[in-house]
């Protein structure tokens, strides 16, 4: 039963970090620190979530949880099993890989469906957008509404509307081409994809949608930071603005666009120059390496 509460306590703790980090407006000012650290959340969450019905099934075995899966192969294939394990703790080890099977399988097909829209787009693109050499790198749509995203993948594209060219200044672009190249180098949608898989699979815990959203916002202040290292805070937050202005915004399935996330949030934050203190984002990577380690030491014993 150890190996059981140890589990149980790590899914509370994800729990109490993920509060704390919905809470938590340090968490703007290092996105890179706090993306860390809520992966690091959902990849315990994960972990618990399979091992803790696991380790109550396993419990004849008296030994960590991958030890004891190991030796369950073992007196399964020799037709014998150790004394007070039954059919019902049988099916609770099979309740943990069933778990283990939908977040992997949500996860494929998250994934499979993304790629599928992006090339999907990708297609469409190459029949309806324009290159322009007023704006070199990226393709140029011909629609009056505002759009400006990064279709990411092995060959990204950056891609923005005619409206949008005439809704900015040139420092405002460059601004906007650098946002959304920094989700492509940095490859963004892959650090949303294991969210979007957990709202599939866990689609009843308001949490786990909360950290969807968290998460997607904190990826964007990531590539604003990247912005305004190259263009400084006053062409982008104009940019954002106009955006905002703008109403309704541009973004296809599978990209991550210019107009996503509270872009209010995200104008005030460019204006704070601070930088939360390093003890902090250490600390934090500390509770998330914590958090972590404590389900993969269970299984790798």
């Amino acid at each position: 039963m150890a190996y059981a509460a140890h589990f149980a306590a790590t899914v509370l703790a994800c729990y109490l970090t993920a509060q704390v980090l919905a809470a938590s407006t340090w968490t703007w000012r290092s996105p890179r620190v706090a993306i860390v650290c809520w992966q690091a959340v959902g990849l315990a969450l994960g972990l618990s979530a399979m091992g803790l019905p696991m380790a109550l099934g396993l419990t004849a075995y008296d030994r960590p949880t991958g030890g004891a899966l190991i030796a369950l192969g073992s007196d399964l294939a020799h037709g014998t099993l150790p004394a007070g394990m039954g059919a019902i703790h049988l099916g609770l080890v099979g309740v943990g890989f069933g778990i283990g099977a939908v977040l992997l399988g949500t996860t494929v097909r998250s994934l499979h469906a993304a790629v599928r829209a992006q090339r999907r787009h990708r297609d469409l693109l190459t029949l309806v957008a324009r290159r322009d050499p007023e704006v070199p790198g990226a393709l140029v749509l011909d629609h009056p509404g505002a759009a400006a995203y990064c279709l990411p993948g092995v060959r990204p594209r950056v891609v923005v509307s005619a409206g949008t060219l005439s809704m900015l200044d040139r420092a405002e672009l460059e601004a906007v081409l650098t946002h959304e190249r920094a989700h492509a180098q940095e490859r963004h949608d892959l650090v949303l994809l294991p969210f979007t898989a957990l709202c599939r699979a866990l689609p009843w815990f308001r949490w786990v949608r909360d950290a969807h959203e968290r998460v997607a916002l904190l990826v964007e202040m990531r590539a604003d930071d990247k912005a305004r290292e190259l263009h400084a805070e006053a062409p982008l937050a104009g940019a954002l603005r106009r955006f905002a202005a703008a109403g309704h915004r541009i973004t296809p399935a599978g990209a991550l666009g210019m107009g996503e996330g509270d872009l209010n949030v995200r104008v005030q934050r460019l204006m704070i120059a601070d930088r939360p203190p390093r003890l902090l984002g250490a600390t934090a990577l500390a509770v998330a390496a914590t958090l972590v380690t404590l389900p993969v030491s269970l299984f790798l014993s």
